[in-house]
């Protein structure tokens, strides 16, 4: 069996067999044959709710668990996988895959020493499994550089920024570059349709040019607040755009469709602008040109991958050190660190990347007061902000993630009358429209990535808003196709060893 595919082995129920009859078992098995079969075809969820009656049916099955972990890790709900995993093993001590999968959750929430616990256990089970040991290896690893880095950090006040270490004057620009070029180190529209023209051939931009605009780019961050006012004048549009995830040809597809950026085509992109699509590079160099041209009309707010962590797993990091160098990973990660993280929309819409909170009693002015010039922490409002997502029952649940909260339709409107608010619109997660009207119309997702990692198979949306109302109008589209690198190219080698 390929460790892509959902385990089909014969299930092993260390003696609870008896507690089922006959007639359950074989429904069971059904279940998950058929569950087997949608996870083949990428139908993550439709296999998630059939291994799920397979659990109601049988639940004393570790291998229903295990594969359910394995569609809820390729659906991104970690903290599903992680409770499913711990099942799984609680049931069967010597189901190995239920620690490869625990593994794999641990590793998505960036919980390295808990993962390496778990493939621990696995090398000394099977001692002679070359691949237990690659990955316990690569785990240890990371572990020990973690280890490093702390050791040798100062505390942020201290920090010179990287900026200050820089000599871009003698930086040379070769004699063979012939790609696009700032003057005076200038973003303008020529050097913006250029650059697109450039990129779209896989093409470079030259470093010093790209270290121009980082420094720009640090410069205007700098003198944003955390929560930033927009207004848009009466029968003027405005379009939102959800994550875009290193999807750089489909970014191309929402300027053909919608135009670019401009004086009077103003757009906000809703964070999660790298990480996972390979070509992240290009996707952020982009959106930071046209911030630097229209920095008025173009608006930029913080995701989850806007994170150190999540960039060295999910390929941002690898990406940047492929086509450019280390020390301007290091740099992206400074800038970053100064996305504002929510933006208001004529006092009346708020937009945050992933949701609302564990407390019910917070203001417009508790999130402008946010200090948000550092990586995030793992609770309180900053997290939730990148983090958290709707649900369709009433009141908060522990987050599918295992990160942040899952909020209710009360929740939402609760929110919403504590600050005279009309509705909120968020990104964060995958949609088969790519966008959804939730909690009564006061809440809405929506997310910019088609075909997301080349395998959901899902639309990409944006939404437009005209003032007065702001009443939100959707767009979708499909894929468009790109060039022959695919996804997740960049990424920590043993995520994909855990997750593959």
């Amino acid at each position: 069996m390929s460790s892509s595919e959902a385990e089909a082995d014969v299930p092993t129920t260390n003696g609870r067999e008896t507690q089922v009859t006959d007639e359950e078992q074989i429904e069971a098995e059904n279940y998950k044959t058929e569950a087997n079969d949608c996870f083949k075809r990428k139908e993550f969820l439709r296999a998630i709710d059939l291994y799920s009656k397979a659990i109601e049916v049988n639940p004393y099955v570790a291998v229903y668990y295990g594969n359910r972990s394995f569609s809820y890790l390729k659906t991104e709900s970690f903290g599903y996988a992680l409770t499913d995993a711990s099942r799984a093993i609680e049931l069967d001590r010597l189901y190995y895959k239920g620690y490869y999968r625990r593994a794999a959750a641990y590793m998505s929430l960036t919980k390295f020493k808990l993962a390496l616990k778990d493939l621990d256990t696995l090398m000394k089970a099977k001692p002679k499994d070359k691949d237990a040991r690659l990955k316990y290896q690569e785990c240890n690893k990371i572990v020990k550089q973690q280890a490093f880095a702390k050791a040798i950090s100062v505390d942020d006040i201290d920090k010179t920024s990287l900026v200050d270490q820089l000599d871009l004057e003698n930086m040379v620009i070769e004699d063979e570059y012939v790609g696009p070029s700032m003057q005076n180190d200038t973003v303008t529209l020529e050097f913006m349709t250029t650059l697109l023209t450039a990129f779209e051939k896989q093409e470079k931009l030259h470093r010093k040019y790209a270290y121009a605009m980082l420094i720009k780019m640090k410069k205007i961050l700098e003198e944003l607040p955390t929560l930033v006012d927009i207004t848009v004048p009466d029968h003027k549009k405005f379009t939102v755009c959800g994550d875009i995830h290193g999807q750089f040809y489909d970014l191309l597809n929402i300027f053909k469709l919608n135009g670019l950026p401009s004086l009077t085509n103003p757009y906000l992109f809703n964070g999660d602008f790298v990480d996972r699509g390979s070509f992240s590079v290009e996707v952020i160099l982009t959106l930071f040109g046209f911030k630097l041209l229209f920095p008025n009309h173009v608006y930029l707010s913080r995701g989850n991958h806007e994170t150190s962590t999540m960039n060295q797993m999910y390929g941002f990091e690898g990406e940047v050190k492929s086509k450019f160098s280390a020390q301007m990973a290091d740099m992206f990660t400074e800038v970053y660190c100064l996305l504002p993280l929510a933006h208001l929309i004529n006092n009346k819409v708020l937009v945050m990347h992933g949701g609302l909170f564990s407390r019910d009693d917070v203001s417009l002015s508790e999130i402008r007061s946010i200090e948000r010039n550092r990586q995030p922490p793992e609770a309180g409002i900053m997290c939730e902000l990148l983090w958290s997502d709707p649900q369709p029952a009433p009141g908060r649940a522990p987050s599918k993630r295992g990160v942040a909260i899952q909020f209710g339709p009360d929740v939402t409107n609760q929110f919403l009358d504590y600050n005279n608010l009309d509705y909120i619109i968020r990104s964060h997660e995958v949609k088969a429209d790519g966008y959804e009207i939730a909690h009564g119309g006061k809440c809405i997702t929506v997310f910019s990535a088609p075909n997301y990692c080349d395998q959901m198979g899902n639309k990409g949306a944006f939404i437009t808003l005209t003032s007065p109302g702001l009443k939100p109008e959707f767009t979708t589209y499909e894929a468009v196709p790109h060039p022959d690198v695919r996804p997740m190219a960049y990424a920590n080698a043993l995520l994909s060893l855990l997750a593959g």
